[in-house]
């Protein structure tokens, strides 16, 4: 893809030469290109005016929090019904621990010491110990099968693999020996069921090391430089093999100061933030929000309990009240489900009442956006707010909240409109696994609808191959741009141009404030066999936004004729396996009942054709395609598969994005069908 460089591109870039230079002499190690596939090369450093921080490692960073925040709180685990709590000071200590039983493990410079399981203390103390015994940190995913744990730990020549309990133990047993570089398991959770050789309690483990120097450890933390890789998260491999970002120090550092500063979290000398660690830690999202920013900031992290996913989050957030909460979409999602279900069970005068409550909050937040004022808010609204709305968001375990954000998809207007409605801002962050996380964040001095944002100060960007409506491909530059790719150099080069600009694959445009709004990514981009350019969320988004009763949508058209689609029905989920269920959820349910059917169940609807519903459904995509800018951008032919689509069905991945090439393969036949005279 050809690059354009601007003049003041070059400007800058021969400009830093002396910031990089005065740095690179004292704490960064010899590079002479910003990327690198080779876990043990370092890296050149995007150093320039906009972000002239000097580069510190993760050991410096939690060392200088330690001294501002060391006996403040840092962790909160629920142990026997009650929160157990330790000091940043003791934090540190109990990481050094683990750092020193990693190098009595045998634990290799650039090694991996992969962790396997739910959020905890002791998945941050190995997160932590690892990088300051000098090996790479990676999570794997707890939904991940053995032979994906295999890739991962294979691909990052995990020496040692902590995981949580008997059920991810058991993954590891199947395939331990096929990984050559493997020393020791440690579990950290529950009994050791089995004796076997170079496996370890959590005790054993962090019994271990207590022989080993101090200055041993010193020694290795000495060595270490910002520029050398410490991290790795692996992307979900919607569309292949998972691929190993490698992060360094300064990327891990630099993003934990910056991007949390763009979403106004404060440092806890001028006021401590809570949050609730249950996203997985594997994803850049979780692991920097969780565990990078609460050291680099002084957060105190409570962790859930590891079925909140389940249904046991609202009642930790109720426990806990944080001041701030970050979900995915399908989280959002799920509260706003609970509560309009919760709202449909109330009596008359109390739906009324709410129902009032909401169109005001939501009236005066779009009247105080287009204002850009948050300042004059009418009575009405704080009277709606102190009456009803403050009840709600304390049944959400929400009530002290001041920062919501959303991240790792794109979500929809309705769940951003309904929360509005609530009183609570919604704000989206932008990014990917190779920007550390954040590129564009939205926050209180920068949120307009429906953007993600702007670009986090001291990051840069530019739009390549701009179309004439001003759709280019978003392409990033900044200390968060990953190393590179482990041992994957094509991959590398494909993400990265000969200039150092990561090209993100996603399309976007940036109004005359500097607002990014998404439309869409080039690879999910549809080229009907007539040549036309369909981006299909913005189709999938309006249609589950006309029917209620879709939870999931996904259109078909690629070297096609016409456009059709793949729908699910919004269904209730086992609480244990969490399969999606035969019965459908109360929303669906209620959707039925105002079209006339009397379904109750997917197969109702789906073997039985019911002709209320199916009527009702065609309404929608009448009016979706009513409003599409050609007949090719019209939905021609639509179907009900039998069941909605999940993690452990494998169509949606760990953070629930659509993998549409598993879908398309997985409903092979029944795409045929649709394009069959």
């Amino acid at each position: 893809m050809a690059h354009v460089q601007t003049d003041s591109e070059e400007l800058v870039s021969v400009g830093n030469k002396n910031i990089e230079e005065e740095f690179a002499s004292s704490s960064l190690a010899p590079a002479h290109s910003h990327w690198t596939s080779d876990a043990t090369s370092s890296v050149r450093l995007r150093i320039e005016e906009g972000c002239p921080d000097e580069p510190i490692t993760v050991h410096q960073m939690f060392k200088a929090s330690v001294e501002k925040y060391g006996n403040m709180h840092a962790l909160a685990s629920k142990k026997n019904n009650k929160w157990e709590k330790i000091t940043f000071l003791e934090y540190y200590q109990f990481c050094r621990t683990a750092a020193r039983s990693f190098i009595k493990l045998g634990l290799e410079r650039f090694h991996g010491v992969a962790i396997l399981g739910f959020n905890s203390a002791e998945w941050f103390f190995s997160a932590v110990g690892a990088v300051m015994a000098g090996g790479i940190m990676t999570g794997i995913y707890a939904t991940n099968s053995p032979e994906a744990c295999q890739y991962v730990a294979s691909d990052s020549k995990a020496n040692i693999i902590v995981v949580e309990n008997q059920k991810q133990l058991d993954k590891i047993l199947q395939i331990r020996d096929k990984l050559p570089h493997l020393k020791a398991i440690v579990q950290y959770s529950g009994q050791l069921q089995q004796k076997i050789s170079h496996l370890y309690s959590w005790e054993e483990f962090m019994d271990l090391g207590l022989d080993v120097p101090e200055t041993q450890l010193d020694d290795i933390i000495s060595s270490q430089r910002a520029n050398q890789c410490c991290v790795l998260i692996y992307t979900s491999g919607t569309t292949g093999k998972p691929k190993g970002v490698m992060l360094s120090h300064d990327n891990i550092t630099w993003t934990a100061s910056h991007a949390s500063r763009a979403g106004d979290m404060q440092p806890a000398d001028t006021k401590q933030e809570s949050l609730v660690s249950y996203l997985p830690l594997s994803h850049i999202a979780a692991q920097l929000y969780d565990l990078w920013t609460g050291i680099m900031w002084g957060e105190l992290v409570y962790f859930a309990q590891p079925d909140a996913l389940k249904g046991s989050l609202v009642t930790t957030l109720r426990e806990v009240c944080p001041t701030s909460h970050m979900g995915v979409p399908r989280v959002w999602e799920k509260m706003m489900e609970k509560i309009k279900q919760e709202i449909s069970q109330c009596g008359y005068v109390k739906k009324k009442l709410v129902t009032w409550a909401m169109s005001v909050s939501l009236e005066a937040n779009q009247k105080c956006l287009s204002m850009f004022r948050d300042d004059e808010r009418p009575f009405l609204f704080s009277l709606a707010d102190s009456l009803v709305l403050h009840r709600l968001r304390a049944e959400l375990g929400l009530s002290c909240c001041q920062k919501f954000f959303s991240g790792a998809a794109p979500i929809g207007s309705e769940t951003v409109q309904f929360f509005l409605g609530l009183n609570i801002r919604l704000y989206e962050a932008y990014g990917m696994s190779e920007s550390t996380g954040p590129h564009f964040m939205s926050g209180p001095k920068a949120y307009k609808l429906p953007s993600c944002g702007k670009v986090v100060p001291g990051c840069r960007y530019k739009m390549a191959n701009v179309d004439s409506e001003g759709t280019g491909e978003i392409c990033f530059w900044g200390r968060n741009i990953f190393m590179g790719f482990l041992n994957m150099e094509d991959k590398t080069r494909e993400a990265l141009d000969e200039d150092g600009w990561l090209h993100s694959g996603d399309l976007g445009k940036i109004d005359e404030e500097g607002f990014l709004y998404i439309t869409g990514r080039i690879k999910e981009l549809i080229i009907t066999a007539g040549g036309e350019n369909v981006p299909p969320v913005p189709i999938e988004e309006a249609v589950k936004k006309e029917l209620p009763i879709i939870s999931n949508a996904m259109l078909i058209g690629d070297k096609r004729k016409f456009l059709s689609m793949l729908l699910t029905l919004k269904c209730c989920v086992d609480t244990e396996s969490m399969e999606p269920t035969e019965e459908l959820s109360i929303e669906a349910v209620e959707f039925c009942k105002q079209v006339g059917s009397q379904a109750t169940k997917v197969s109702d609807v789906t073997e039985g054709r019911d002709k209320e519903v199916h009527q009702a459904i065609q309404e929608g995509i009448d009016r979706v395609n009513s409003a599409a800018t050609s007949n090719a951008q019209r939905i021609q032919k639509w179907t009900i598969v039998g069941k909605d689509f999940s993690v452990s069905g494998g169509e949606l991945g760990p953070t629930m994005k659509l993998r549409r090439p598993v879908v398309s393969e997985m409903y092979h036949k029944v795409i045929e069908s649709l394009y069959q005279d």
